[in-house]
């Protein structure tokens, strides 16, 4: 290795032509990084007191991998982003100071062409002192020649070039700073000998300014780099380059990392963290010991589901359907489970009509969670394990089985739950409402709706100063209907005609030109023949809405004796934990005044799971799931006492009923309480509960 510094002009003058490996990512530098640059170099030039900016390093390999008739360029280790993109600017300052003299010397036409961009002897591709990758050399290759662009543009180069030509339009007047700043330009020239040194080892351990190395720029230089030209050519044209062109520039920069982490998981059974996808892989090609061009047959493949499930690439309209569906609900952890899907179904292992329904299911699975508000956090943890408990001979039989046996927080809400938190919700600020609302006004529809050409109405206006004929509409009780109500899925719709309706009485908006009585939406088909809009025909209407919602997210359905098969064999036996019973507990054991409450509140905690255990200690009642409390009962003659174990500022408590036990007080893990005096109380206390358990498994189980 040889290193020394020196001025980036003088850098390329000297040098004849630098080559981008297949393996190096395209160019992805964004317009936020190249007017950094921009700035930066205007800022240095325009101050004769900084003598240099310093853009970085330069690494590159001195004797090239591959030699053509001969000639072989230098190899760009590190940098081509930086090279690609000070190039922009000069071949941008070039054309704008066509056909005029020098603005500072070395500064025309032909002498920055000549200098920095060509080799002007030479013919072909030795013409030009920078050679980009596949994907963006014709591009480039256009620029400099001031030739059209091909008709797959790069979309980086014609934009970033289109940037720097509009920069230097507006700064016309004043060029010198810019032309004093590129003279200004310092760089650490690095050069490699292949012989002595380890590109790979030294391109990872680079941190050079600009854009961050994506985990996907690193695993394709790892799996191309140390191969002989021709198999690095073999693997980049049958494999990795179809697959940048099936994801798009925008999508590969994007998504493929992700789409990488997910591949991992199917084939390790373990969720790679984001920022080591790319060690994971090494560890994967090592510990699998299949020759890489497997590896990248099969990720090749893998890339094209993905594409199909995720970029609208999918050739069968139902599936395209629902595999957009449930990308909108940008729920990225079902990916695993639909990728082995996809693979099975490719595969013959699972049919059309099989493969259509259980991808149903995951998006029930998403959407139905995220109505009921269940934490998010386990679902990644249930899809990472998910295909490992299918059985493939009965392959949907069992995915509902799987479905219908997850419990606690990673539950699959039933009809039931899920119709209850439909009808409660405050759909109008919930972040998947436009989802909701399409689903629902195109289900089983042969000409779909764009819900983007609608907007969202509120049927009793959002306005607090309701008018006369509102308030008397909605009853005496208008203020708390309004606030209870006002954001519900009864009270919300679609329309084309929001300006129009304004705040106007609901028999207006009904019987208005172009009123909900004539409306073509499903949505407001009852709308027509309600005579008056109040807090019974708001419930009635999204009663409507929640039956018809059972059947867009449907539940899975199977016997129970079917269900049985699948079931654990055994339930482990129950621990006891202490000598106490209920009968050391004076205000709780029979007799007592409290006892009828306690059975009835103890009953309905250990349904929340058959693992749930009671255990009597000496001064409380402890409840746990595998070992651990997740709540405690005390009692007097005058209520009930609950602690919980989970933080209050993660207890969601409308009725603000629970209270912060402060860490002084010495009640162990207990970080909350409440109470109650009546049976009537037990529903509302048991949300709480749940809410607690819920936190235990999610946090320890």
């Amino acid at each position: 290795m040889k290193a020394s510094e020196t001025k980036l002009l003088k850098f390329l003058r000297k040098s004849e032509q630098f080559a981008v490996p297949i393996y190096q990512r395209t160019y992805s530098w964004t317009e936020s990084e190249c007017r950094q640059l921009w700035d930066d170099i205007v800022r240095t030039g325009a101050n004769d007191d900084i003598q240099a900016h310093f853009l970085g390093s330069i690494v590159y390999i001195e004797k090239g991998l591959y030699s053509v008739t001969g000639h072989s360029p230098m190899l760009i280790i590190d940098g081509q982003q930086r090279l690609t993109t000070v190039s922009l600017i000069i071949e941008a300052l070039a054309r704008h100071l066509e056909g005029s003299d020098e603005i500072v010397d070395g500064f025309s036409t032909n002498k920055l062409r000549n200098y920095y961009l060509l080799n002007s002897e030479e013919r072909d591709e030795r013409r030009y002192k920078l050679l980009l990758s596949k994907t963006d050399r014709d591009t480039y290759l256009a620029l400099a020649n001031q030739s059209p662009s091909p008709r797959e543009a790069s979309y980086r180069i014609t934009k970033n070039f289109e940037l720097f030509q509009d920069l230097i339009e507006k700064n016309k007047r004043d060029l010198n700073s810019l032309c004093n700043g590129l003279e200004k330009l310092a760089i650490v020239d690095i050069s490699l000998n292949k012989e002595h040194d380890n590109p790979q080892l030294i391109f990872e351990s680079m941190n050079s300014t600009g854009r961050e190395l994506s985990q996907a720029d690193l695993i394709r230089n790892f799996v191309l780099m140390d191969q002989e030209f021709e198999k690095q050519q073999d693997l980049y044209n049958h494999y990795w380059y179809p697959m940048e062109t099936s994801f798009g520039q925008e999508a590969y920069a994007d998504d493929f990392d992700y789409f990488i982490r997910h591949y991992l998981t199917v084939k390790t059974g373990t969720i790679p963290k984001i920022k080591k996808v790319y060690e994971d892989f090494k560890d994967f090609r090592y510990e699998s010991s299949q020759d890489i061009t497997n590896i990248l047959q099969d990720v090749y493949k893998f890339s094209e589901y993905y594409c199909a499930l995720t970029l609208n690439k999918e050739q069968d309209p139902q599936l395209a359907e629902v595999f957009f569906d449930i990308h909108q609900l940008r729920a990225n952890v079902v990916y695993p489970l639909l990728l082995e899907m996809y693979d099975d179904y490719k595969h013959y292992r699972l049919t059309d009509e099989e493969f259509l329904h259980a991808s149903k299911l995951v998006e029930s699975y998403v959407f139905r969670r995220a109505v009921c508000d269940i934490p998010t956090t386990s679902m990644n943890k249930t899809f990472e394990s998910f295909a490992k408990v299918i059985d493939k001979t009965n392959y949907l039989e069992s995915i509902k089985a799987q479905f219908l046996l997850l419990d606690t927080y990673r539950r699959f809400p039933d009809d039931q739950e899920f119709q209850y938190h439909l009808i409660r919700k405050d759909i109008y600020n919930f972040r998947r409402r436009e989802y909701l609302l399409r689903r629902l006004e195109n289900f089983e529809r042969k000409e779909p709706v764009s819900v983007n050409e609608f907007t969202i109405e509120h049927i009793m206006p959002q306005n607090e100063n309701l008018s006369l004929e509102w308030r008397e509409s909605l009853g005496e009780d208008w203020q708390r209907v309004h606030s209870e109500l006002l954001h519900t899925l009864g009270n919300l719709t679609l329309t084309g005609y929001n300006s129009e309706y304004s705040d106007r009485p609901f028999a207006e908006k009904r019987d208005m030109n172009k009123g909900f009585r004539n409306s073509p939406l499903f949505l407001n088909q009852s709308l027509g023949d309600t005579e008056e809009w109040n807090e019974r025909a708001i419930l009635d209407r999204a009663g409507i809405l929640s039956t018809q919602a059972l059947e867009v997210w449907p539940y899975p359905s199977l016997s129970n004796e079917i269900l049985d098969r699948y079931r654990p064999d055994k339930r482990a036996p129950v621990a006891r934990y202490s000598n106490y019973v209920i009968d050391d507990h004076h205000y709780l054991k029979p007799g007592a005044a409290m006892h009828n409450l306690f059975i009835q509140l103890s009953n309905e905690v250990e349904t929340l799971h058959p693992r749930v255990v009671e255990d009597f200690r000496k001064f409380y009642v402890a409840y746990k799931y595998e070992g651990t409390n997740f709540i405690n009962i005390t009692g007097n003659d005058q209520f009930i006492g609950i602690g919980f174990y989970m933080p209050i500022a993660e207890l969601y408590d409308p009725r603000k009923i629970t209270e912060e036990v402060p860490p002084d007080r010495g009640w162990g893990r207990v970080k909350a309480t409440t109470s109650i005096r009546n049976s009537e109380e037990i529903p509302y206390v048991m949300g709480l509960i749940r809410q607690s358990f819920d936190y235990l498994v999610e946090t320890e189980g």
